[in-house]
C-alpha cells in the first residue's frame, strides 16, 4: 500500500511543513475513504479543507435555488415539478466525480492535456457553427443522442490550463510558440462570437488577460490587447441586431418594458420586491409567469426576491470568501504554473457569478451567462466543478507532499 511522510507543523505566521525523515504514514492504516484521497484528511492545508466544504454547500444550495425557480414552470410545462430538479441531480454526481478525479489528479498530468483539450474543445465549437443546434438565435449546442453538449462551457478548464502553461514559461519561450497558442486564444474567441455568444467570450477574454497579468506580462502588451479586445466586442454588437437592441435596451430599458427591455425589467421588479429579507423560499412572484429565462440567466433576480437584500448581501460575501481562499492558495503555490492555475481559477469561479449578478441587476448589457452552480445547465456546472477541483487540487500541492519536487527527492533517497 501507499504511505506519506509524517510532516511536523511549525508555529509561524505562514505554516510550514517539513519532513520527518524516516518515519511513514502507513495508508493501510488509514479509515476507508481516507485512504481514497490523495492526501489524508489531517495533512489537508485549511484552505483545501474549507473551499472543498463552500463548494459543497454551493453547489447544494444551488440545487435548492433552482427548485424554487423551476418549479412552476416545470408543472406547466414538463407535467412534472421536479423536472429540472431531477436532471440537475444526475448531473451533479457526474460532476462532483470529475471534481474528485481534479483532487486526484497531479496538476501536471491537467497540464499536459491542456493543450489538446483545447484543440478538441476548439475544433467542437467550431462544429456548432455547421451542425449545431439553435435556441434563442444562437448555434451554442451540439446534439449527441440524449445529451445537448455546449462546447463553449466544456473548454473553459483546458483554457484556463493551457493559458497558465504558456504564461508561466513567458519570458522563456520563442515568438513561434507565443505567435501559435495566441492565435488558437484568438480563433476560439472569434468562433464563440460567431454563435454569437458576447458573454462568454468576454468572461474567456478576461480570464486570459487576468492571468497574463498575474504572470508579469509587459503592461503596454495588456493594454493593446484589452483594447483590441474591446474594438471586437464592439464590431460584434454592431454586426449583431440582438446584441445591438440589448445594449440599447440596457441603457433605457423602461423605454421599451413590453419589448427589448421587458427581461430587465422584470428582473429589476424581482430584485426590488425582495426588500431588506425578502418573500420567503419558494414565494417568489415574478418566477410564475413574468420573468423570462428564470432557471438560468436570471436566476439570481428569483433568489434576491426571495432572500432580499440580506441574502443577496450574504452571497456576495460568500463570493468575497471564495476569492479570499483562492488567493491564499495561489500565494503558497510552489510554482508559477500551480500560482496561475489557482488565480484563473478563483477569477473564472467568481467572476462569471458576478457577471451574472451584474447582469440581472442591470449594471451590464443582458448576456446569456449561467451563475455557477446554481443555474440550470449541466455543461456549466461539470465546468464549474472541474475548476473547482483544480483549485483544491493547487492548495494540495502547495504543501509539497504531493505533486512537488520535494516528495518525489525524499521518495527517491528512501529508494
Amino acid at each position: 500500500m501507499g504511505s506519506f511522510p509524517l510532516i511536523r507543523r511549525k508555529t509561524r505566521p505562514q505554516r510550514q511543513v517539513a519532513f520527518k525523515k524516516g518515519t511513514l504514514i502507513d495508508k493501510s492504516k488509514l479509515p476507508f475513504l481516507q485512504r481514497l484521497l490523495p492526501l489524508p484528511w489531517g495533512l489537508w492545508p485549511s484552505e483545501a479543507r474549507l473551499l472543498l466544504a463552500l463548494i459543497g454547500f454551493w453547489s447544494l444550495a444551488g440545487i435548492f435555488v433552482l427548485g424554487s425557480a423551476s418549479w412552476w414552470v416545470a408543472i406547466r410545462e414538463m407535467g412534472d415539478g421536479a423536472y429540472y430538479v431531477k436532471r440537475q441531480l444526475i448531473w451533479l454526481l457526474a460532476s462532483w466525480s470529475v471534481l474528485g478525479l481534479a483532487i486526484s489528479t497531479n496538476l501536471r498530468s491537467w497540464l499536459k492535456v491542456a493543450g489538446p483539450g483545447l484543440f478538441i474543445g476548439s475544433l467542437l465549437v467550431g462544429a456548432t457553427l455547421l451542425f449545431g443546434s439553435t435556441i434563442n438565435g444562437a448555434s451554442r449546442w451540439l446534439i449527441l443522442g440524449p445529451l445537448q453538449i455546449q462546447p463553449s462551457e466544456l473548454v473553459k478548464p483546458f483554457l484556463l490550463l493551457q493559458s497558465a502553461n504558456l504564461f508561466s514559461h513567458w519570458k522563456r519561450i520563442n515568438q513561434d510558440q507565443k505567435l501559435f497558442w495566441l492565435s488558437i486564444f484568438s480563433g476560439l474567441l472569434v468562433l464563440i462570437l460567431k454563435q454569437p455568444n458576447l458573454s462568454t467570450a468576454a468572461l474567456i477574454g478576461i480570464l486570459i488577460w487576468m492571468i497574463a497579468l498575474a504572470a508579469g506580462v509587459k503592461f503596454r502588451s495588456l493594454l493593446t490587447t484589452a483594447i483590441a479586445g474591446a474594438l471586437l466586442g464592439t464590431t460584434s454588437i454592431l454586426f449583431n441586431e440582438y446584441q445591438r437592441l440589448r445594449v440599447i435596451s440596457f441603457l433605457n430599458p423602461w423605454e421599451d418594458p413590453q419589448g427589448n427591455g421587458y427581461q430587465l425589467v422584470q428582473s429589476l421588479l424581482a430584485i426590488g420586491s425582495g426588500g431588506w429579507f425578502g418573500e420567503g423560499y419558494g414565494l417568489s412572484t415574478q418566477k410564475l409567469q413574468y420573468l423570462p429565462i428564470q432557471s438560468t440567466d436570471f436566476i439570481y433576480a428569483v433568489f434576491a426576491e426571495e432572500f432580499g437584500f440580506v441574502g443577496s448581501l450574504m452571497l456576495l460575501l460568500f463570493l468575497m470568501l471564495i476569492a479570499f481562499l483562492g488567493m491564499r492558495v495561489a500565494l503558497r503555490c510552489r510554482n508559477n504554473q500551480a500560482k496561475l492555475v489557482a488565480i484563473g481559477s478563483s477569477t473564472f469561479l467568481v467572476g462569471q457569478a458576478i457577471l451574472n449578478i451584474a447582469v440581472a441587476s442591470g449594471l451590464v448589457p443582458t448576456t446569456g451567462l449561467p451563475l455557477p452552480m446554481v443555474s440550470y445547465g449541466g455543461n456549466s456546472l461539470l465546468s464549474s466543478l472541474l475548476i473547482a477541483g483544480l483549485l483544491i487540487r493547487c492548495s494540495l500541492e502547495s504543501t509539497g507532499l504531493i505533486g512537488g519536487f520535494e516528495l518525489h527527492k525524499y521518495r527517491n533517497s528512501k529508494a
